[in-house]
């Protein structure tokens, strides 16, 4: 199935913003013009006023889990063959958005896929409108499933995201079949890497969205990150590894090096550019262990 059209130029967007504007027109992609004055309009006999490039952003509640993985650390390889052994203890998963719109489940089930995340919120005003057809979908057809929230600091609190996550399909039940909820806190694509935070208000943030979650469900969060931005923006912090399961993102022929904290990973984005949906992922178990990770 063709990549649809619309998460591709959101891709361009978000690497255009790394990107000199001189090369924009190499990619296909225009940065629109910003307006000097009330009128766009020369006037006669006056020469047009300069104009600067207005940056291109991606439209808010547009993100989706690893579009700024891809911007800043691209794709290294790709991941080395599983042994037989290997693959019955590494199960197959998928993360979806609204960017798939409605997505073939069955065709993935017969693929080996096992279990699947969908975006459910970003900020305190997004829901994916897809969401239905993902989470009740995959379930429909045999796999764990499990909701996960696009996180944006610089927009509003971490207790309160997580509030409005848990309010619109982020909550968890102990019955085999839900997933915790994650939050995918990454690269921001909308600005400012660490969405004008410092390291420690950027942990305090994560503090507070990983406690109202669990005060909530009884369950601790999985926290999806990768490990450069993980350094980056909360200084190496080492304090989530021993209670979140980390869900760690990188395209490359291995895991490589988790964030400061984790031992050990629950999940691993492995690509950007898998079979049917883009983004698949293993999760480091059977398919017995990752039910009852979910029911844990």
């Amino acid at each position: 199935m063709p990549r649809p059209y619309g998460r591709f130029r959101l891709r361009l967007a978000a690497v255009a913003l790394f990107l000199p504007l001189t090369l924009l027109p190499l990619l296909g992609v225009s940065a629109a013009p910003a307006v000097a004055g009330p009128d766009p309009q020369p006037h006669q006999g006056v020469p047009p006023s300069a104009t600067v490039p207005a940056p291109l952003l991606p439209e808010r509640g547009s993100a989706y889990m690893g579009v700024g993985v891809m911007a800043h650390e691209g794709s290294s390889g790709s991941p080395e063959p599983l042994s037989p052994a290997t693959r019955a203890s590494q199960t197959e998963g998928v993360d979806v958005s609204s960017h798939q719109r409605e997505v073939a489940w069955p065709t993935l089930w017969s693929a080996g896929t096992r279990w699947a995340y969908t975006k459910a919120t970003e900020g305190t005003s997004y829901r994916n409108p897809y969401y239905d057809q993902h989470y009740d979908g995959a379930h429909g057809v045999g796999m764990v499933r499990g909701a996960y929230h696009f996180a944006t600091p610089d927009s509003s609190g971490g207790s309160a995201q997580a509030d409005y996550f848990i309010d619109h399909g982020g909550g968890w039940t102990g019955d085999g079949h839900t997933l915790p909820g994650a939050l995918d806190i990454e690269y921001n694509p909308y600005g400012d890497t660490c969405y004008g935070k410092s390291n420690s208000s950027m942990v305090s943030w994560i503090g507070d969205f990983l406690g109202r979650y669990k005060e909530r469900t009884g369950r601790d969060a999985v926290i999806y990150t990768s490990t450069n931005w993980w350094n980056q923006c909360t200084g190496g912090h080492r304090g989530f590894g021993a209670t979140n399961p980390l869900w760690v993102a990188r395209y490359a022929s291995s895991v490589g090096t988790l964030p400061a904290g984790w031992s050990s990973y629950a999940m691993w984005q492995y690509t950007s550019t898998g079979p049917t949906v883009g983004d698949h992922d293993r999760f480091d178990g059977t398919v017995d262990g990752l039910r009852d990770f979910a029911a844990a």
